[in-house]
């Protein structure tokens, strides 16, 4: 399916049923000739009538979510039993009207360095975008080299991102859903090659076809640090938009300068999140250090 036919796809939501059956395959019994097909399914015309994200969202395994353990990591899935529940959901209807203002789905939460609770602010960003009932939200674990989401959440990934990004996997054998509207795409093994991957055809395709294939309204995407490595300034084209998250005790004005050099000219920087800043008396969101 070419880029023209996604673009009409992600605008259209009267789309009918998963292009993947929901069996999962074992990589090693697939032939050549397999995967040459799976391949095929991102770049052959297929017409929209097929798609069905209401059954594609079905399709997901559905997972619980244990409220003391996400409270354990500074997480919380409902505003009223958070201390940074009013926080969160300012930010969520900031972001999500300047999003919707562009017509953007696709933000990425990403830090200077490591340490900054950017997987805090990611879990939370997308549990207060999903608890507007009228949404639904992807939630994907791009940190490929470190992937922490399923620890967070304490759950188990299913198997290895790179496999759908690959387009050796179908999303279904992968993604888990919480609740009706949240579709988390976890990862369950290191990626020594992040950035070569997340830069591939492979994956703007599987980033395209996942916009068909569940029409989400947001997908929210928690990235390696912007100044570790280049696998952020790596997507430009795939995201939309990025929000920094600085550690109000740590992080420098000279780090937010570089990372602002960095996304110029290569992503929309949506705004500036400050974790921890109530020790300097700036902000609530004092949790998390991933």
């Amino acid at each position: 399916m070419d880029n023209e036919h996604f673009q009409n796809a992600r605008r259209d939501r009267s789309t009918a049923t998963s292009l993947f059956g929901t069996k999962q395959a074992d990589q090693h019994d697939l032939t050549s000739d397999d995967l040459r097909t799976v391949r095929d399914a991102f770049s052959d015309t297929f017409p929209l009538a097929v798609f069905n994200p209401a059954r594609v969202w079905e399709s997901l395994t559905p997972v619980s979510l244990d409220a003391d353990f996400l409270h354990g990591n500074g997480l919380f899935p409902f505003a009223d039993s958070s201390p940074v529940g009013p926080a969160f959901d300012m930010l969520r209807t900031r972001v999500s009207q300047a999003m919707a203002e562009r017509g953007w789905r696709r933000i990425g939460i990403t830090s200077p360095t490591h340490g900054c609770g950017k997987s805090f602010v990611a879990i939370n960003f997308a549990f207060a975008m999903a608890r507007n009932a009228g949404k639904t939200v992807t939630l994907l674990d791009f940190d490929l080299r470190r992937p922490a989401l399923h620890k967070l959440l304490g759950l188990n990934a299913p198997g290895e991102l790179r496999e759908f990004l690959e387009g050796t996997q179908p999303m279904e054998s992968l993604f888990l859903r919480v609740g009706k509207n949240l579709a988390l795409g976890l990862n369950g093994a290191p990626v020594a090659d992040a950035s070569e991957l997340l830069q591939s055809n492979d994956c703007l395709q599987a980033l395209d076809a996942l916009d068909v294939q569940l029409n989400s309204d947001f997908v929210v995407c928690d990235m390696p640090p912007t100044l570790v490595a280049d696998d952020v300034i790596g997507l430009t084209g795939k995201l939309d938009a990025v929000l920094l998250v600085v550690d109000g005790t740590r992080t420098t004005a000279k780090d937010i300068k570089a990372c602002e050099h960095l996304f110029e000219g290569r992503l929309p920087l949506m705004g500036v999140v400050m974790n921890r800043a109530q020790d300097r008396g700036l902000g609530k969101l004092g949790y998390g250090k991933e």
